[in-house]
């Protein structure tokens, strides 16, 4: 006998208008902001080997965190994408609400705090239209994050100039999304088809291995993601090399780079031992050490998103 499902017909779904947001558009810098005085010996590097991979053609990858959205970067994004230092782009599933968020009502981010106690959270009407766009481009065969980009870029949103997903579709790069089911908010609405969610983001999932395959000679960065960019570049990089090996190519001349708040060692190229707890840090093991053992360089930048995307951005620039 099958178990007992909540019944999501009886949950109370309220417009964003009654939500309190804690971040609007005033958190997003300008692209003209002063350069923040932020120094790293690993930023020029990044910005070189980003430089090289766009005179080569080779791939040009970011893995994000939602948080990255929230400390004001989208405009840097936007015209890293838009200048060809960005040839991909992937998200958790968090990224596209706060995007999607800012570029409906220009504010975002609840307090989870706050809102939990009386079991509002996550709950609010005009966030959940995302589902309803994930079953038209699952209809389409799009992947989760063009058919949001695309909800966005087509459709009545104020803001969608500073919208990371319509800006890819527009621009014409891949921008994927990559999901656990039951980590979003989305997928407390009634509305959310977890057909049409698993069918959309295991599209994106493909289409990011395919990116993968161009990454030698390539930059992958990581921007705060400790477990979605880690574990889905790890089976990407897997697939890709699986093929290249058959045709008699490789994929192990590239560099790595990862941006977080976390305090490593100096010599991040050795993964710390079992006895650290930092050890099943995967940012570290995998993108900083084993993916790159065998030919590849690999960079960590320790610092606030709000200061780093900025400062690679700056980098990129000046070496050009």
């Amino acid at each position: 006998m099958p178990h007992p499902a909540f019944d999501r017909s009886r949950l109370k779904i309220q417009p964003l208008a009654q939500r309190q947001h804690d971040l609007d558009l005033s958190a997003l810098l300008p692209l003209d902001a002063p350069a923040p005085p932020f120094a790293h010996a690993a930023l020029p590097t990044l910005g070189r080997k980003i430089v090289e991979a766009k005179r080569s053609g080779a791939a040009r990858i970011a893995l994000m965190g939602a948080h990255v959205l929230r400390a004001g970067v989208s405009r840097y994004l936007i015209d890293m994408m838009q200048r060809g230092d960005l040839t991909h782009l992937a998200m958790n599933g968090a990224g596209p609400i706060h995007d999607w968020e800012f570029a409906l009502i220009g504010a975002t981010t609840e307090s989870v705090a706050r809102y939990i106690q009386t079991g509002e959270f996550g709950l609010w009407q005009e966030t959940g239209r995302i589902n309803d766009a994930i079953v038209q481009g699952a209809k389409a065969g799009l992947g989760l994050g063009e058919a949001i980009g695309r909800a966005i870029l087509d459709g009545p949103f104020p803001h969608k100039d500073v919208s990371v997903l319509a800006a890819a579709v527009r621009l014409g790069v891949p921008i994927t999304v990559h999901v656990g089911v039951g980590y979003d908010i989305i997928h407390e609405h009634p509305n959310c088809d977890g057909a049409a969610l698993g069918q959309t983001s295991y599209q994106d999932f493909l289409i990011f291995t395919q990116s993968v395959t161009n990454l030698e000679g390539g930059v992958l960065v990581s921007l705060g993601s400790a477990v979605m960019g880690p574990e889905v570049y790890l089976k990407a990089l897997s697939m890709a090399r699986n093929v290249a090996h058959q045709e008699g190519k490789q994929i192990r001349r590239f560099t790595t780079g990862v941006f977080d708040l976390i305090a490593i060692d100096d010599d991040h190229r050795q993964q710390a031992p079992k006895s650290d707890p930092r050890y099943y840090y995967r940012p570290w093991k995998t993108i900083l050490v084993r993916t790159v053992a065998d030919g590849g360089e690999s960079l960590y930048v320790q610092g606030d998103h709000r200061v780093t995307v900025p400062s690679l951005y700056h980098a990129v620039r000046q070496a050009e």
